[in-house]
């Protein structure tokens, strides 16, 4: 074996240990830089109080025909309404062509649970909140829901019917866990 082949083994050698410290610093450094940054990232995170708040679970047993209870979420109120017959059938009569914002009342309640409205209660032209929930409230021209504020009437569907509101009440995210329980968000 000459003396250039012993260098160039050499050489080879001290190649792949360079190498070899360069991964080595490399994956240590990005170890690091990941641990550096997690706190940073996992801050970002919804805090338990946000996400005890992304929904609410409501007991409907306790809503009786014809009366409409007012529940906080999100920061929003949400009204839920368990509408009399009448109230269903109101509804589903109004032609489209009389709504501000066409939907049909179908639209706005889950099938087999018609006679359930769920809605977040705030006007849609500024943000009032709409009398209608208490019995002693006015309802408004349409029997739903009333905004003393700047005069919005709106139907048993939440449908806005008149003044100067241009949609309906919007209607939550909602799902519901058995007949007697509802779960918004």
């Amino acid at each position: 074996m000459s003396t250039t082949d012993s260098k160039t083994d050499h050489h080879g050698e001290g190649v792949k240990r360079r190498d070899f410290l360069f991964v080595a610093a490399g994956g240590f450094g990005a170890v690091g830089a990941a641990i550096a940054a997690w706190p940073l990232i996992d801050n970002l995170n919804p805090s338990a109080d946000v996400l005890a708040l992304s929904t609410v679970e409501i007991d409907l047993s306790k809503i009786e025909v014809g009366q409409a209870i007012r529940v906080k979420w999100r920061g929003k109120p949400v009204f839920v309404r368990h509408r009399t017959p009448e109230e269903v059938a109101a509804a589903k009569a109004v032609p489209l062509s009389d709504l501000v914002d066409p939907q049909t009342d179908e639209e706005r309640t889950k099938p087999g649970h018609e006679e359930w409205l769920v809605m977040v209660g705030v006007c849609t032209h500024l943000g009032c909140i709409p009398l209608g929930v208490k019995a002693e409230d006015t309802k408004g021209d349409y029997g739903g829901y009333f905004c003393p504020c700047h005069g919005s009437h709106y139907d048993t569907a939440g449908r806005i019917r008149k003044g100067p509101a241009p949609k309906n009440l919007e209607v939550p995210v909602y799902t519901f866990l058995n007949d007697t329980r509802v779960r918004v968000g």
